[in-house]
């Protein structure tokens, strides 16, 4: 007897779980708390998260990380998206210009935002 596996793809609306086709899912990428997340919403919800979070885009400062409101990194690495000789050498600045920074773990991110003004 033959076998035929046949594979069916519903498409909802994460927010609200109304059915959509397949053209009509609009995946939305954003960061928030340092993490990024992605959810697939219809037009109507994906208008109405832009007009929520708009006002608070237009008044924010865009980060030199790339992150945020665009796609994250799928590879595992260091939270800050930075290399280690990278953060290695925003410590040692970071020392040299009067900040205490620890040799291991997390560098705040009100250290890591004077170290990207400075540079």
């Amino acid at each position: 007897m033959a076998k035929k596996i046949i594979q069916v793809v519903e498409y909802v609306d994460d927010l609200d779980g109304s059915p959509l086709e397949e053209g009509q899912v609009q995946t939305v990428q954003f960061g928030w708390g340092g993490a990024s997340y992605e959810i697939d919403l219809s037009k109507k919800n994906a208008d109405k998260l832009e007009a929520l979070i708009k006002p608070y885009v237009g008044s924010a400062r865009r980060t030199s990380r790339g992150r945020g409101g665009t796609v994250a990194s799928k590879r595992p690495g260091t939270g800050s998206g930075r290399s280690k000789d990278e953060l290695l050498a925003i410590r040692e600045w970071l020392r040299a210009n009067g900040h205490e920074v620890s040799d291991r773990g997390r560098i705040p991110q009100t250290l890591l935002d004077a170290y990207d003004d400075a540079h």
